[in-house]
């Protein structure tokens, strides 16, 4: 008959050196953090809140968002239409930093854009 051998600690006891591992898991994914300075974590700020849209100043600089219901203001036009910006800093938001639209709907420069 087999008889099991008798241990001086339980099956369920945590065994020396996995604390060890686990610790240096830790460490390892904290200086892979720190190392890259977050980069695999992008943050994105949308130009507009959800039941809104972005307009831009007519024959100058600066933005808003009106609410999906209303037309702009007086002095305040939609962007044309697949240039409109999304996020804060995307393509259309830095195109339009330095260009906005004349009282005829035509894309100027900005005078003092550099």
């Amino acid at each position: 008959m087999y008889l099991p051998r008798r241990t001086s600690r339980t099956a369920t006891a945590i065994r020396p050196g996995r604390g060890r591992i686990a610790a240096a898991a830790l460490v390892s994914a904290a200086a892979v953090v720190a190392l890259t300075g977050c980069s695999a974590f992008e943050y994105t700020e949308d130009i507009c809140s959800g039941g809104e849209y972005p307009v831009l100043a007519v024959g100058d600089s600066g933005g808003a968002c009106v609410s999906d219901k209303e037309e702009p203001s007086a002095g305040w036009a939609r962007y044309p239409e697949g240039k409109v910006p999304q996020q804060v800093d995307d393509k259309w938001d830095v195109y339009w930093a330095t260009r906005t639209l004349d009282k005829d709907g035509n894309i100027i420069v900005l005078p003092d854009a550099g």
